[in-house]
């Protein structure tokens, strides 16, 4: 028989996901499956808990939060080696399940699991770090460090404003040298992002021809500009109609792609930050991740 493991993260969207437990708990008595419900307790656990569900012979493995907590249940089962995700989304951003299509209202996103629709997503991996939605280098990376620190000092959402301000206040570009397949680019750049999902930043429709499953990178270059330009072009970004101003933005699809910094700097994937310094190197996973969406 099936057996279904939810796990929320309780802190995720603010403790919207704990939230939901009672609601998970009243659709699944209705259901003819085994399910629990398990709680992580700190950062990285959902990814032991997600491999000890499948030991103990889960066969999905929901993640009840954030981005982050996705990005976490997925390794879990990816370093399992089997099982299928799910995904309730539940936390701040939520930008893989707005690539899928998967619904925010939660028995519809429920639904989408007991029903079994599927689809086999690709897997990234960014100097060793495994990801499912989006990896990127310059303005968006340095603009989530600095909301990190804002966050301290301003707990609401206009955290992230002043951080987008403060950082194109100081933003002075970034010297690269990016190889995408064969093609090879020697330029300032004020961002690059690598990824098989549309959104980030919390609806940001960075990579709006980006298929999650079709084995491909897709990848937004976006040269050095005046913080005037930038200003223009980030708002289109929301709405994914950056890819028009072609005198500042580039587009690409590859298998791997790899990007030389002369100095060092930051490394988004999927909303955790990394330090980076000389070479990242993006490719893509040979297996593939089941994953229940429309």
């Amino acid at each position: 028989m099936e057996k279904t493991l939810f796990i929320i993260n309780p802190v995720a969207g603010g403790g919207k996901a704990k939230k939901l437990e009672p609601s998970i708990k009243k659709y699944m008595e209705n259901i003819d499956l085994e399910y629990d419900i398990w709680l992580t307790q700190k950062p990285k656990d959902a990814i032991d808990l997600a491999k000890s569900g499948i030991i103990e012979g889960y066969n999905t493995i929901v993640a009840v939060g954030g981005d982050g907590t996705v990005n976490e249940v997925a390794i879990g089962i990816i370093e399992s080696g089997r099982g299928n995700l799910g995904i309730i989304p539940s936390g701040t951003g939520n930008d893989l399940a707005r690539t899928l299509e998967i619904p925010f209202e939660l028995e519809k996103a429920l639904d989408i699991i007991i029903k079994g629709n599927k689809k086999e997503i690709d897997i990234g991996l960014v100097n060793n770090n495994l990801f499912l939605n989006i990896a990127s280098i310059g303005l968006d990376s340095e603009v989530v460090k600095n909301t990190e620190k804002i966050k301290k000092r301003i707990r609401s959402k206009i955290a992230y404003g002043v951080g987008v301000i403060n950082t194109l206040l100081k933003f002075r570009g970034k010297k690269v040298i990016i190889e995408i397949d064969d093609h090879l680019i020697d330029r300032d750049i004020s961002l690059v992002a690598v990824g098989n999902g549309k959104y980030y930043g919390g609806g940001f429709k960075i990579l709006p021809m980006a298929v999650a499953e079709d084995g491909y990178f897709h990848v937004i270059v976006v040269n050095k500009a005046s913080r005037i330009k930038l200003l223009v072009l980030f708002p289109s970004i929301l709405f994914g109609k950056h890819t028009k101003f072609k005198n500042m933005v580039q587009v690409f699809k590859a298998k791997e792609i790899k990007v030389i910094t002369e100095d060092k700097t930051y490394l988004n994937v999927d909303g955790e930050i990394y330090d980076i310094e000389k070479e990242t190197i993006f490719t893509i996973n040979d297996e593939k991740l089941p994953v229940f969406c429309l």
